[in-house]
């Protein structure tokens, strides 16, 4: 269900050579749920592609794609996911769909903790930052519908909120890693020790730190026990040199460039996620995925073959273990699960304009 944490890995990968548009959109007097308001909210995003109008007038080529816990819309530029999808006869072809990559609220270069407000940041919740997406595309983009959401672990979350929010708004439906249940068990345990390594460390000082406070690697030692691949990691490092020298490298790339505000907010966010009372507000067609070696959301819960029933043409995907999936970040490596986005996208295609 979370974590992208595309962070470092990610974000050093090559981009695909791919023509895009970047801009940011400022939203005067943001009330969040919690009753508080910034002045101006700030949401960053990159586009691909040209928005088309249908006979209804409506957009009918626009595809959302939301980023993880610690990402941003850039991590999709990778070969990984862009090289897969996004070039000339594929799936998401950037020069037939408008191609919509937003950093969240509290991520990349939309408004964040780390901008000066440090922990007076006002706190944000998952549906505080759906809402904030849905703004930008219908005052900023003026973009009125969507042909598909698709997310990887926090947008994988989100997706489940686009359909039960603005059941109206797309066509189709795909959120990768993810449950739509509350955070609860380990993860919400996981989440805690993330949080409590950070908030619980006197070098953080209230947010006022001048230097990273020691926490902040211990809330990345969480993180990569979390996300990682045992099957993977194994043939990574397969002595105990390797395996220390992996470590330290793994590390300190997550490190790099990482706030203790930013990533304490991040992960508080989720407190607010429960889509569960409402998936049978879900109308567009919803292609779950998951891989079977995703520790972060493991299958042996049963709970997601057990809530997608209650999603009126809803369906569910597990991918089995092998050499091509990475754990949490399989959702990231597109060639694993293109086939089901190819069979969704078929399946809504009567849905579409």
């Amino acid at each position: 269900m979370i974590l992208a944490l595309a962070l470092a890995v990610l974000a050093a990968a090559e981009p695909v050579p791919l023509a895009s548009t970047a801009g940011d959109f400022v939203m005067d007097e943001f009330r969040f749920d919690g009753g508080q308001t910034l002045a101006k909210l700030k949401i960053h995003y990159v586009t691909l592609g040209t928005p088309h109008r249908g006979p209804s007038g409506r957009v009918d080529n626009a595809v959302l794609i939301l980023h993880g816990t610690g990402g941003t819309g850039r991590q999709f530029l990778s070969e990984p996911f862009a090289g897969v999808l996004f070039g000339p006869g594929q799936l998401l072809d950037a020069s037939r769909y408008y191609l919509i990559l937003p950093d969240g609220i509290g991520h990349g270069g939309s408004s964040k903790p780390s901008d000066g407000l440090h922990a007076r940041f006002p706190a944000y919740g998952y549906r505080d930052m759906v809402r904030a997406q849905h703004l930008l595309l219908s005052d900023g983009l003026k973009v009125d519908h969507l042909r598909l959401v698709i997310g990887t672990s926090m947008g994988g979350m989100h997706t489940w909120l686009w359909g039960e929010t603005y059941p109206d708004f797309m066509d189709a439906l795909m959120p990768l890693a993810s449950l739509p249940v509350q955070v609860a068990g380990r993860n919400r345990m996981m989440r805690r020790m993330i949080i409590d390594s950070i908030r619980n460390d006197p070098e953080w000082k209230g947010g006022e730190y001048a230097a990273p406070p020691r926490g902040l690697a211990s809330a990345v030692y969480t993180l990569l026990f979390m996300v990682s691949s045992p099957l993977q990691w194994q043939k990574a490092a397969p002595t105990r040199e390797a395996a220390d020298r992996f470590f330290d490298e793994q590390v300190q790339a997550r490190l790099r460039g990482v706030d203790a505000n930013d990533m304490l907010y991040q992960f508080e966010a989720s407190s607010d996620y429960d889509p569960a009372p409402d998936l049978e507000k879900i109308q567009a067609p919803l292609t779950a995925v998951n891989s079977a070696d995703d520790q972060v959301n493991p299958p042996e819960l049963g709970i997601l073959e057990r809530e997608i029933r209650r999603v009126k043409r809803g369906a569910y995907v597990l991918i089995p273990t092998s050499d091509e999936t990475r754990g949490h970040g399989t959702h990231t490596r597109a060639a694993v699960w293109k086939q089901h986005l190819a069979d969704l996208l078929e399946r809504s295609r009567t849905a579409a304009p």
